[in-house]
């Protein structure tokens, strides 16, 4: 992965009363994205994991292109495109079929504690690649959060249902995921969101083409509600959620959006409760704070060093 070019961060917008825009849009995404997590879930029945991944990004792509193509075509860069067709490969196309599998043997709730290590990759990642500044608190935030997954699988393994390959692949999810958030920032300081978040999606969607023949046959014998359960993955959480995030990415650094995600897990969990009537293993809660708090270690900022004040000069 190429080293990304240092980005200034958009000012806030000039009117006063429009600067409640990306709040909403994350509470939109956080929404969204919690309730994709328990509509996986529900479906994993009916359509494989590759043939859901189709199934979604192909609606959400539809969606999209209906809202950006009458904005005009996106021209990016040489580079641009490298990073484009990337994070569609990876957080559209590598995200869904891993995380769908991985659904497959965990539930919803352990599946949305383990995504929210991807703060603590960010961090990693950007200080790597975006030479932000490598603290002693990441390093230790970063050993807690994979403590608490180590936690998380442990409990997963012991449960009735559900394996430590889950959680593996869960964690994979949560690596592209974050890797493609490091790509994606520099974009947004150029290309509208939902120009952005139109191609990878359609990227995605290509991606997982091989499963069309799956798709077909799984539609064919799947229940109405369970095609409209996949309907909605692919205009709710795929087609607005990841655009009111590419939003939100545009006003708002990398890492301040990472932990708004904090709030995905308890939403989840309760969803699941509601929808599904199961939840995590009880260990896993262990876990799943042992995640949170390395997470907000590795957010902490050293304190700046106090410096006497020189001499005034005669």
């Amino acid at each position: 992965m190429t080293t990304a070019p240092a980005v200034r961060e958009p000012s806030a917008p000039a009117t006063s009363g429009l600067a409640w825009l990306p709040l909403a849009a994350v509470a939109t995404t956080l929404l969204l994205w919690a309730s994709a997590f328990v509509a996986i879930r529900h479906l994993v029945d009916d359509f494989s994991p590759g043939a859901l991944s189709l199934g979604r990004l192909l609606i959400g792509a539809l969606c999209l292109a209906v809202v950006a193509l009458p904005r005009g075509l996106p021209r990016p860069t040489g580079r641009e495109w490298v990073s484009l067709v990337t994070i569609g490969v990876l957080w559209f196309g590598v995200y869904n079929v891993a995380l769908n599998e991985g659904e497959r043997r965990v539930d919803a709730g352990t599946a949305a504690m383990l995504i929210q290590v991807s703060p603590v990759l960010i961090a990693l990642l950007a200080a790597l690649f975006l030479s932000e500044r490598f603290t002693v608190w990441l390093a230790l935030g970063l050993a807690v959060a994979f403590a608490g997954v180590a936690v998380i699988a442990f409990s997963s393994d012991q449960a009735g249902g559900r394996d430590a390959l889950g959680v593996l692949l869960v964690l994979v999810s949560a690596v592209v995921y974050s890797i493609s958030v490091i790509l994606q920032k520099p974009l947004m300081a150029r290309h509208q969101a939902v120009h952005v978040t139109w191609i990878a999606c359609t990227v995605g969607a290509v991606v997982c083409l091989p499963f069309a023949g799956e798709l077909l046959a799984q539609t064919r014998a799947a229940p109405a509600s369970s095609i409209a359960w996949v309907v909605y993955l692919g205009v709710f959480p795929t087609a607005i959620a990841f655009t009111t995030y590419a939003y939100a990415l545009r006003h708002m650094s990398a890492s301040s959006l990472g932990v708004t995600t904090y709030l995905v897990p308890p939403i989840t969990i309760v969803l699941g409760l509601v929808l599904l009537g199961e939840q995590p293993p009880p260990l896993a809660y262990l876990g799943g704070v042992l995640a949170l708090l390395g997470v907000a270690l590795a957010r902490r900022r050293p304190r700046p060093r106090r410096t006497e004040a020189a001499p005034a000069p005669a």
